[in-house]
Order: structure tokens, then C-alpha cells, then sequence
């Protein structure tokens, strides 16, 4: 197989997310950030979950807030135009219970919300009362840079089914020789492709985001080439790494990521209201 050729079209831009752990104080109201109290226009509806925590505590309890980009801010690094100009994304997700999005029961448990308006109309907004503080992150500015993106070679297969396992080492030789080889151990950013933990996420996304009976099992071997085929238009929008500081630690499982992926087509069309939400840990 000719890596080289089927590579060079794949290739992606990310926005890598880099945030200050030394910060102290609060964020100016409307710049992107992780934690802390979000910017949110008057009329937002704060969304909650029903689940099990990790003591099988069944409740319904408010989603936990992640992050808030500017998208002004980040507009010179998304090279590819993919995200809109202005307005504000914002990402949420219920901590108590961490799903892991393999269940279609999971749905609601996180959650992105696009503000289209003026940024300078947003209000520091003080957290739902039932929100526990364990589940409120502290107040991260964040930076932002560019970094070329390939995927790996689990995701690479489903988008050429005739590759085989064995040319895996291969496939790594040639993405290092590209230049795509990375040592980096906490990855965070908008766009690109995943940074796989356990697998590639594209038919997982298909199958549990689009389930019409929740209550019966996904079954990804009878997959349909259908569904392979429509596997494709998920693309990651938010990757956040497990967080790790001096006085803070908020891990995804065992060391892990969660993963907001979108369809091509909601993304084209600015809609960020049917994104899936998966956790991965070693």
C-alpha cells in the first residue's frame, strides 16, 4: 500500500489548546478559557443529566461546564475555515456519571452550545446550586496554536478497509518520515483527528448517535457498508486531555480523553446540536 499518496489528502489542521494552571483571579468576561463560571447570554437554559454516579447514586444533576472558545479568537488558526467566524462555543458534560458515549442512553449527558450573538453582550453566570463543587473546574485562560494533523492508524483503516494489521509499523514509519510523528503526552484541541486511546471512534459515532432503540445492543459487526460509508462525515470538533496540575486533577477515566465529534454536514451548517461525546482510557 502507497501510505505516502493516500496520506497527503488526509491531511488536517488542529488547533492545539494550551492553558495556564498558574493562573489566579478570573478570566476577562468573553475570552476563551477552561472553567471557571461561563459567559453565557441571559436566556441559556443550564442542561441536566439523569444517571448513576460512580456510588450507582441515581439523580438528575446539571452538566458540569468544560470550556468556552472565542471563536473570534481562535479564526486566524482554523485554516481551513471549518468553524464559524464569531460567536461562542461552549462545552459541557456531567462529570458525576463520566459516560462514555458506547450507550445510546447516554445521550444528553454532555453537550455543546453555539452562541451566535455579540460576545460583549455575555454575563458572568453563576453555577446551578445543585452542581456540586467537585464537578466545578477552576478558572484556565487558554492559548492557541497550529499543528498539521494525520490520523491514526486504526481511523486510517476505516477509511481504506484494505489495509491490514500487519502494516501498522509501517504506516507510523512513513507518517514520522511525513513529519506527523509527535511525542507529545497531553493533547487538547479543537479540529484534526483524535488521538486515539483505545480505537478509532467514526462507526462508534454512527451507529450509537443515529440508534433508533436505544435499549437494544449495538452491534458494530453487522454493521452495514451503508453505515461504514456514512461513518465517514463524523470529525472530531473538541478534544480535551485529562487535566493535571499542582492543586487540580481531573482525570478521564485511567489517564484518558474525551472526544467531541460532529457530522461534516451539521458542521457546515454551523449545527452543534447532534455532536457525540466518548471517553477513551488506557
Amino acid at each position: 500500500m502507497n501510505f505516502v499518496d493516500l496520506l497527503k489528502p488526509m491531511v488536517k489542521s488542529s488547533i492545539r489548546i494550551t492553558y495556564d494552571e498558574k493562573f489566579i483571579g478570573e478570566c476577562p468576561i468573553g475570552s476563551s478559557k477552561i472553567g471557571g463560571r461561563p459567559d453565557l447570554p441571559s436566556d441559556f437554559q443550564w442542561s441536566s443529566f439523569y444517571g448513576k454516579d460512580c456510588d450507582y447514586v441515581a439523580d438528575t444533576r446539571p452538566l458540569s461546564f468544560l470550556a468556552q472558545i472565542n471563536l473570534e479568537e481562535i479564526n486566524s488558526y482554523d485554516k481551513e475555515d471549518l468553524l464559524p467566524p464569531n460567536g461562542m462555543l461552549y462545552f459541557f458534560y456531567d462529570l458525576a456519571t463520566m459516560t462514555w458515549g458506547f450507550d445510546p442512553h447516554d445521550r444528553g449527558s454532555s453537550r455543546v452550545y453555539y452562541y451566535t450573538g455579540d460576545v460583549s453582550e455575555l454575563k458572568r453566570t453563576e453555577f446551578p446550586s445543585k452542581l456540586l463543587e467537585e464537578y466545578r473546574l477552576p478558572e484556565m485562560p487558554i492559548t492557541f496554536s497550529t499543528k498539521a494533523d494525520l490520523p491514526y492508524y486504526d481511523e486510517f483503516c476505516e477509511w481504506h478497509s484494505q489495509c491490514s494489521p500487519k502494516e501498522w509499523e509501517e504506516y507510523y514509519r512513513v507518517v514520522a518520515e511525513m513529519g506527523f510523528d509527535s511525542e507529545e503526552d497531553k493533547i487538547s484541541k479543537l479540529l484534526g483527528y483524535a488521538d486515539l486511546v483505545q480505537g478509532s471512534m467514526l462507526l462508534e459515532c454512527e451507529l450509537t448517535a443515529n440508534c433508533t432503540n436505544p435499549d437494544m445492543p449495538i452491534l458494530f459487526s453487522t454493521a452495514s457498508p451503508q453505515q461504514k460509508e456514512h461513518s465517514k462525515k463524523w470529525t472530531l470538533l473538541f478534544q480535551l486531555d485529562s487535566i493535571e496540575t499542582k492543586d487540580y486533577e481531573l482525570l478521564w477515566g485511567d489517564v484518558g480523553r474525551i472526544y467531541y465529534y460532529i457530522n461534516a454536514d451539521d458542521l457546515k451548517e454551523q449545527n452543534f446540536n447532534n455532536c457525540w461525546l466518548i471517553l477513551q482510557c488506557s
